[in-house]
């Protein structure tokens, strides 16, 4: 950005927002990038803006020919900004030029709609914010105990293209310890590497990276790791998304329980029943001493989709056995029965070179959903033990499209619906199925999006007998059917449709029928309400931009608004037009931004007369 006096400021442009940095480092405002051309087209002359016509997708001029303060009003409807370095002062004035010192500054500043943006480097802690009661009590180096609201997130952000890391290996407090303690709500942490959390006793079982007992919250870009426990760890909170983060190398070597047996990469537990699910998507864990992801003890469900988990059992690093060593540990109640138990979902997954299952039902009570998932090297790839009502084992799962190759294929499968997966269709398996079967570089850096690499490895051949030979499970598809494994070969540019009547989608308000003209076997009649949302569950094949068409009828006189969000990003306002009646079906087409794998596209009414009546959501690449 040029401005007055021959001044240059820096802005961003990744695949959702632009940030514009004005003079004073205070003010940025952020624009969804699917409708860039016509906000700052309209938007910006108006404030004093110019646009250079020079500008390409990767770069924008903007040069100011107004006044510094001309771009305060949008600034301000977006929310304050706040800076933190490691060479800051939280007696400073949380300005670019004047940053504070400490996240607890911030949050005692921050507001609901505000971002704090976090400079890189380390910050280093040396003691808990509070005193150990007991060498088992808990203590936390941070505390996030401010909420935000819906739709109005506080943020704390890693500052664009900069690493803060949170260090927490000189806390020696002789107690348990959390680096991170969430008991806020609706909060959004991203870009943060945090690292170091210790066990300083042998009393406890582990000490946790990140502990989350709020809900509604988004954790993105999360980098967490070496930890003597779990490294990000929900435990009750629910309807949290986990996105595009990684957590690894983590091994608890002093805990009571044994050496290893509870540094998870990921863990949810303690949900009570009827919350909203936890949700983790494009994940990545590896080398953890324990599992991978764990679901014990939770009664709500949880979804975990595009994920992977490697070599984790093993002491970080080594082939040194440790704890349990499954992949994805997708349940359970420590062997018991327990009436409450409720389904889980993974899909579009990979478990590779685990010490014991890839995929492991844990003697859950109930059957989870495997869906599309791939094992390969594992011991066995897909254990389904789970337990029925009088305490005994038997098979517990749905089980679709998976591939399991090499190693112990699949184990406890009596009592189990398995079909349409690579065992069950007796198609001989080898290494030239896939692309590559290397198991190297699954830690690859991160694309532009936050988005896992796009590696070949465990990708079916275009010559694979794998193509096309799965089932229809309402998931995303190209070509005539599924194919085997977690990921999809073919590409389109037919659109998919997703019926809002059919699962996983989501209607708050009812299923209904009652008005002709609809798709499927029914549309959602949403509630008259404010948050009364309709939500799609999106696959995309590739990383980029995807034109919507939702259908939907709107018999009332007034036009009613609604924010379209993508992954907890809103994209934009809608407004959707009278129809003439609600027998009426038109169709409203948007492009936004999808990222490789699942994708969740909500239809969220801004006012108390909620969503028009919305029947299907067609998806097309761009």
């Amino acid at each position: 950005m040029v401005l007055p006096g021959g001044s240059v400021k820096t802005f961003l442009l990744t695949s959702t927002y632009v940030e514009i940095y004005l003079p004073d480092g205070r003010n940025v405002k952020a624009f969804a990038h699917p409708f860039l051309s016509g906000v700052l087209m309209n938007l910006l002359p108006r404030r004093g803006l110019r646009i250079n016509p020079r500008s390409t997708a990767l770069s924008l001029a903007i040069v100011m020919i107004g006044a510094a303060g001309a771009f305060a009003s949008p600034a301000q409807a977006a929310g304050q900004l706040y800076y933190v370095s490691p060479s800051g002062n939280d007696g400073a004035a949380g300005t670019q030029s004047a940053p504070w010192a400490s996240i607890a500054h911030a949050q005692a500043v921050a507001q609901p709609g505000d971002t704090v943006y976090f400079r890189g480097g380390t910050y280093a802690y040396v003691r808990a914010n509070s005193s150990c009661t007991s060498q088992t009590a808990r203590v936390d180096a941070i505390t996030l105990n401010k909420s935000g609201t819906s739709g109005s997130p506080i943020r704390y952000w890693a500052y664009p293209g900069e690493r803060p890391v949170f260090d927490f290996s000189g806390v020696r407090d002789d107690c348990r310890i959390k680096g991170f303690d969430v008991t806020g709500s609706y909060l959004h942490l991203k870009g943060l590497e945090v690292t170091g959390v210790r066990q300083n006793n042998d009393l406890n079982h582990e000490s946790w990276g990140i502990w989350i007992s709020g809900n509604n919250n988004v954790f993105e870009l999360i980098n967490t790791h070496h930890h003597m426990g779990p490294g990000l760890f929900i435990s009750g909170g629910a309807a949290n998304l986990v996105l595009n983060s990684d957590s690894h190398d983590n091994f608890d070597s002093r805990s009571s329980n044994g050496a290893g047996e509870s540094a998870d990469g990921f863990g949810s537990h303690y949900t009570p029943a009827g919350q909203a699910p936890n949700v983790f998507r494009g994940c990545r864990a590896w080398w953890n001493s324990d599992d991978g992801f764990d679901l014990i003890h939770t009664y709500s469900s949880v979804i975990i989709e595009n994920s992977w988990a490697w070599r984790n059992g093993y002491i970080p690093g080594t082939t040194t056995s440790s704890g349990n060593g499954n992949g994805f540990k997708m349940g359970g109640f420590g062997g018991a029965y327990d009436a409450g138990a409720v389904k889980h979902t993974v899909r579009f997954s990979v478990a590779f070179g685990n010490k014991a299952a890839g995929f492991y039902s844990n003697h859950h009570p109930v059957a989870n959903d495997y869906f599309n998932n791939t094992g390969f090297g594992n011991h066995p790839s897909f254990d389904m033990l789970g337990v029925d009502s009088n305490g005994a084992a038997v098979g517990r799962g749905n089980l679709r499209n998976n591939i399991a190759y090499t190693g112990t294929l699949t184990s406890n499968m009596t009592g189990t619906s398995s079909a349409y997966n690579s065992w069950d269709l007796g198609i001989a398996l080898s290494d030239s199925q896939f692309q590559s079967v290397s198991t190297s570089g699954w830690d690859a850096p991160r694309q532009a999006d936050g988005s896992l690499p796009g590696l070949p490895h465990l990708r079916l051949a275009a010559s694979s007998t794998m193509i096309d030979k799965g089932t229809n499970v309402g998931l995303p598809y190209t070509g005539a059917a599924p194919d085997l494994g977690a990921f999809e070969t073919a590409t389109s540019t037919a659109s998919q449709r997703y019926e809002a009547e059919t699962a996983p989608a989501t209607c708050h308000g009812t299923i209904d029928s009652n008005y002709a003209g609809f798709s499927g076997s029914g549309f959602c009649n949403g509630s008259n309400a404010v948050g009364a949302y309709a939500q799609f569950a999106v696959n995309a094949s590739a990383t980029g931009t995807a034109t919507l068409t939702i259908g939907f009828a709107n018999g009332s006189t007034a036009g009613r608004s609604v924010n379209l969000s993508v992954n907890g990003s809103t994209i934009t306002t809608v407004v959707f037009e009278p129809t003439g009646s609600w027998a009426a079906w038109l169709t409203k087409t948007l492009t936004v931004p999808l990222t490789s794998g699942g994708n969740t596209v909500r239809l969220d009414p801004t006012t108390a007369a909620g969503l028009p009546n919305v029947d299907y959501l067609d998806v097309r690449p761009a």
